[in-house]
């Protein structure tokens, strides 16, 4: 069974995956092209970005919850459930999107709380004030999108975010250095572009959505106006706890950003090279948590809790071997890593690039447990198992990890290096925990051969 789980996952994750990277990847465009500009600039977006992406993800992370609603639904094949669910994950998602804008706007008070370098904060700013208008429109899109990809029919995801991809290098070209008779608005024009491409992807899953079959026929577009407070309840209850973990994770390596922002703009900037390469390597493991999420869902939704179990443990076996390839990489050839980001012959870059090759180092050893913990709270959420984890996020990010960062950085003057050895600490632990969370719950689930009653709003 699990060779059959395995393929299945895999086969599930490899569109998913695409979408995951194809997603990031804009970030990547954003900080290469933004390299280009200067270290001050780079920085900028640096804090731009950490404080855009804390709020998208933990958004991300509660509607995340449409995935195993819907997916256990379609497993026990009732499909009415399924329409109602995702049209009010729009709501949720229009709901979550106000108070975060209101923050956006005025960034730069809780920067300044944060002691963040008062020239890096300018370029932030402008940065923010641009991109934070595609924010609703990228909660939308990744409303529908976990609708899409719960009924395990990926791929069109992973179409438009290539065509979003190439939209945003194109506006990234013509706004950030004035082509195509466009101003130049330098790190401005990044977040216009990233607004731009937000509307556009948004655009094309709902038109997808709205006309063409199998998805046209649940009407996740039909019917909006009419509330059905049900399911508005049951996704906060299942995914306020997966945005709180996702939260948690997520603010760990903010803070971390932030506190790395005290020393200057070259920690800084090295550091946003450094979690960008290992947030793109993540985007791989977390794709196949999505997918393990999905697989046990279905199979929960069909009764069969051995595939199940077997699902989840093929996603955290196939996490584990990526992740150990991309951890060589990062520890063997971190100069040409650098080089992708920064012109090395240049000597003003040479500071930061001596910082890069450091914290890459430490990358690669982190790499094998962020792996893991994605993978393995995939899997819970694919249970519908949200609150617990979220605690035990809470105990692994902020109870273990951050003191660990605090007293390496600051107690033991190891300054950004230490910070990044609490995140190695506090991702250990997550794995730990979040790996035996599940295998507890699917075999007392194998054991006791706990009926669901046909409702896949029931199951915890």
């Amino acid at each position: 069974m699990i060779w059959n789980e395995s393929r299945r996952v895999s086969l599930l994750s490899i569109p998913i995956v695409a979408t995951q990277l194809g997603q990031i990847s804009n970030g990547f465009v954003d900080v290469m092209m933004v390299g280009r500009l200067g270290a001050p600039e780079l920085a900028g977006v640096a804090l731009g970005n950490a404080t855009y992406f804390l709020f998208a993800l933990i958004g991300i992370g509660i509607l995340l919850a449409v995935g195993p609603m819907v997916s256990q639904a379609y497993g026990a094949g009732r499909h009415d459930p399924i329409g109602r669910t995702t049209r009010q994950a729009l709501w949720l998602a229009t709901v979550l999107s106000v108070p975060v804008l209101l923050i956006m706007w005025n960034a730069e008070l809780p920067w300044t709380l944060m002691q963040q370098d008062p020239a890096t904060m300018v370029y932030a700013q402008g940065y923010l004030q641009a991109a934070m208008w595609g924010f609703l429109p990228f909660m939308w899109f990744n409303a529908l999108r976990n609708f899409v990809e719960a009924i395990a029919r990926p791929l069109p995801i992973t179409i438009i975010i290539v065509m979003g991809i190439l939209l945003n290098i194109l506006a990234n070209y013509g706004l950030m250095f004035g082509n195509f008779g466009l101003p130049r608005l330098g790190l401005t024009g990044t977040g216009w572009a990233t607004c731009i491409v937000h509307w556009f992807m948004f655009s094309c899953i709902a038109l997808y959505v709205a006309f063409q079959q199998p998805y046209r026929t649940y009407g996740v577009l039909r019917k909006l106006r009419t509330p059905d407070f049900g399911y508005f309840r049951e996704l906060l209850r299942v995914g306020l706890p997966i945005g709180g973990s996702i939260g948690l994770e997520v603010t760990l390596f903010s803070a971390t950003a932030f506190l790395i922002g005290t020393y200057g703009s070259v920690p800084i900037a090295a550091h946003q090279i450094a979690i960008q390469c290992a947030a793109i390597a993540y985007m791989v493991p977390l794709g196949i948590g999505f997918a393990t999420s999905v697989r046990v869902g279905q199979n929960i939704g069909g009764k069969n809790y051995a595939a199940a179990a077997a699902s989840g443990h093929a996603g955290m076996g196939l996490a584990f071997i990526f992740m150990c390839c991309t951890a060589l990489i990062f520890w063997l050839a971190p100069n040409f890593i650098v080089r992708i980001y920064l012109d090395t012959r240049d000597p003003a870059n040479a500071a930061t690039v001596i910082q890069v090759v450091r914290l890459l180092g430490i990358a690669a050893l982190f790499q094998l447990f962020d792996g893991v913990q994605a993978t393995a709270l995939g899997a819970l959420r694919g249970l519908k198992d949200t609150s617990v984890p979220m605690m035990l996020g809470f105990i692994a990010y902020w109870l273990i990890g951050m003191p660990t960062g605090l007293g390496l950085g600051f107690g033991l003057n190891m300054g950004p290096e230490g910070f990044w050895w609490g995140l190695v600490v506090g991702l250990l632990a997550a794995s730990i925990m979040f790996t035996y969370r599940f295998v507890h719950r699917t075999r007392r689930l194998q054991d006791k051969n706990a009926p669901t009653g046909g409702n896949s709003m029931t199951l915890l």
